[in-house]
This record gives C-alpha cells, sequence and structure tokens, in this order.
C-alpha cells in the first residue's frame, strides 16, 4: 500500500510539472504572436468591479501601448504617460512604476509569467485555458485566467485578481500591424484645447 501511495504521488508529480510545462509552452507562443516586433492592434471590453465597464482599442509595441475608450485615452512610450481625461479635457503626464503598468495593459501577462508564478492548464475543443498564480499573494495580480485560442496562439480573454477584484478583458480582432513609434506619445496637436498636468 506504501508503495502504491509513493508510485501514486510521484506519478501525479510528473503530471503536474508536464501540466506546467504545457501551459508555460502555450504562453510562450501567445506572447511570441502579441510580442510581434511591429505591434500588434486588437479591440476589448472591460468589465470590471472596481472601474466598471468600458470598450475600446489597444496598440501593442514591445513595453509601448496606447489604449483608447469612449472616457479616457492613455499612450505610453516606454517611460512617460499620458493619460487622457475626455470629460474634463485634460491630460496628466507621468513616469508610471511596473506596478501601476501591469493595471492598466492587459498584455503584461506576456512577460510576468515567466517570472514568479505557477502555471497550470486546462483545454476545450477550442482554447487552452491557462491559469496562473503568484508564488508572493502579496503581489498586486495575485492570480490570473488567459483564454488562448488554439489556431492562432491569440489571447482571447484575460482575467486578472487585484486586491479582492476581479477585472476581465475581452479580447477580438488582434491583428499585427506596422506601427509607428509616434502613436505612443501623446499629441497636443490633436487634443489643441486639453489642460496639460505634469507630474512627473
Amino acid at each position: 500500500m506504501k508503495k502504491i501511495l509513493i508510485l501514486f504521488s510521484i506519478l501525479m508529480s510528473c503530471l503536474t510539472i508536464a501540466q506546467a510545462q504545457n501551459a508555460k509552452d502555450v504562453l510562450d507562443k501567445c506572447a511570441a504572436v502579441v510580442s510581434n516586433k511591429d505591434g500588434v492592434k486588437a479591440s476589448f471590453r472591460m468589465e470590471s468591479a472596481r472601474y466598471g465597464t468600458s470598450s475600446g482599442t489597444i496598440a501593442i509595441k514591445g513595453r509601448k501601448f496606447c489604449v483608447t475608450t469612449d472616457i479616457a485615452s492613455i499612450w505610453f512610450d516606454g517611460k512617460t504617460q499620458w493619460t487622457y481625461l475626455k470629460k474634463n479635457d485634460e491630460v496628466s503626464v507621468t513616469t508610471p512604476t511596473e506596478v501601476q503598468l501591469q493595471t492598466l495593459n492587459p498584455y503584461n501577462f506576456i512577460t510576468m509569467y515567466k517570472k514568479g508564478f505557477k502555471h497550470t492548464m486546462t483545454t476545450n475543443a477550442s482554447s487552452y485555458n491557462v491559469h496562473l498564480t503568484a508564488d508572493n499573494s502579496s503581489k498586486k495580480m495575485s492570480e490570473m485566467f488567459i483564454t488562448i485560442d488554439k489556431k492562432s496562439f491569440t489571447p482571447t480573454e484575460v482575467k486578472v485578481l487585484q486586491g479582492n477584484k476581479w477585472t476581465t478583458f475581452k479580447i477580438s480582432n488582434l491583428q499585427k500591424s506596422k506601427l509607428d513609434d509616434a502613436m505612443f506619445r501623446f499629441s497636443s496637436k490633436d487634443f489643441p484645447s486639453a489642460e496639460v498636468i505634469d507630474l512627473r
């Protein structure tokens, strides 16, 4: 009986390791798609217990990103962030921390999963469903669920736990695109009446 329990324990450990490896392989392939050197664009719908519901578009090129919704627009050029609030017609300029960036960009998982997270995965007919849990539960993002299309390896949903509240990003129409670096910086010509508040 003891030998059977030991063998069962070894088998379960091997299965867990294999599953984690498979999940990482899937994430690696997904990250390669999203990390296209010329950039990618996508549409999204955000549903959040903390921030409400919003729809918009996102463009990504390396660490740079640009998010546009009907409420606000955010540009990040890898160092500086500009946040424009339509209601106030004002743009704030900041140098965000890594933690702040994690809450703004739903594609941050493409680098986050590589360190400090355990990976598990289930599958269905059309997608891989990857579950990430942080080694340290005090992390800003302690848990994530990522749904990845089996054929294209594009993410279709990212669900993130921050504190005790979930935020879900439903992603569609992800396409590779040749993006100019200028699109990741705020242009005063496009918002001539906006008040600029420099908080750096």
